[in-house]
């Protein structure tokens, strides 16, 4: 199963290269790629050139990006399910999407600097979650469901935070570029903006993934994990930190991208189980391909590029509709 994901992942990668305004042939693809490989990177003859600067200065950037943001997504939203024990959890449980949405408007509104919107993106998403875990450290009760309304707490706080930012935006230049931001896309995506997230995000996957086993004694309870010998406390707040950097890192790339991180979960638990070793390898790889694919409509659709987070939308509600009911079924 995980290689044939692994395959069909480049598959789809090779394939999405080649499509878009400007179509290139795999031959022309070929062809720069030889020249890249074998003429020691010199200048490309005729109108390969103008190849060239498609694949690797466009189109690729922006395909890994949807790649590793589909893979975090939907990554941290199964580990988040797994760990709360609850099939409806999504990365935005504990406030992250709320919090990153508010830094990057915060960011557009004081500056112009894209880094400067990136960095407040994510410590937004950061502060989002400290403020639900210290929320919950504060009243006695369950735990588990006191840190849950602690996010829906933050959630909402930074929702109407975002609200005073859109209303005191100038309408007619701020306001548009918040908005269409929020909605999620990549056109702005490039080889910097990779280079500077994509590796943290992989490493954050990694650290997940490397978790599966202590997800896998969460999700059978507090009490059974404990007679297991794991410290239940610590091993919790580890993975919400890794699953919160990851989410929000994917906001500063891409904007708010919903429905992934709640959907992906319960198509990966549909193939292959619940079993978290080779359920978060799966979720991850079925997410890399289903935000690629989604890129593509976006891209090729209408004569105007499309947000991502509207066509997640359009495509997870109903969707999610559909397997609701064999949702509990895949849990077990």
């Amino acid at each position: 199963m995980l290689t044939g994901l692994a395959l069909g992942l480049v598959l789809c990668l090779a394939v999405s290269l080649s499509l878009g305004k400007y179509p290139i042939s795999l031959k022309e693809m070929g062809l720069v790629l030889r020249h890249g490989f074998f003429r020691n990177g010199g200048p490309y003859p005729g109108h390969l050139q103008l190849v060239a600067n498609v694949l690797f200065d466009i189109r690729a950037p922006r395909l890994v990006a949807a790649a590793v943001i589909g893979a975090a997504l939907s990554l941290s939203g199964a580990a988040f399910q797994s760990m709360f024990v609850n099939p409806l959890v999504s990365p935005g449980l504990l406030g992250v999407l709320p919090g990153a949405s508010f830094g990057a408007a915060l960011g557009m509104l004081i500056g112009n600097s894209w880094f400067q919107v990136q960095l407040l993106s994510f410590g937004g998403g950061l502060v989002a979650v400290c403020m639900a875990v210290f929320l919950a450290g504060i009243y006695n009760g369950d735990k588990l469901t006191v840190l849950i309304l602690g996010g829906i707490i933050s959630g909402s706080l930074f929702t109407s935070l975002l609200s005073i930012v859109k209303y005191t935006a100038d309408p007619t230049d701020q306001l548009p570029a918040i908005v269409y931001w929020l909605m999620g896309g990549l056109s702005l995506v490039d080889k910097e903006t990779v280079a500077y997230t994509a590796l943290p995000i992989l490493i954050g996957i990694a650290c997940i993934l490397s978790m599966s086993r202590y997800l896998n004694a969460l999700s059978m309870g507090d009490e059974e994990a404990r007679t297991l010998g794991i410290n239940v406390r610590v091993v919790r707040l580890c993975l919400i930190f890794v699953a919160t950097v990851i989410s929000a890192l994917t906001v500063a790339i891409g904007g708010l991208i919903g429905w992934v991180g709640l959907v992906i979960p319960h198509i990966g638990r549909m193939l292959v189980g619940p079993n978290n070793s080779i359920l978060l390898p799966t979720t991850a790889l079925v997410g890399a391909i289903y935000l690629v694919l989604v890129d593509d409509l976006s891209r090729l659709l209408l004569n105007v590029e499309i947000p991502l987070g509207i066509i997640t939308s359009l495509v997870g509600i109903p969707f999610f509709s559909i397997i609701m009911g064999n949702a509990k079924q895949g849990w077990k």
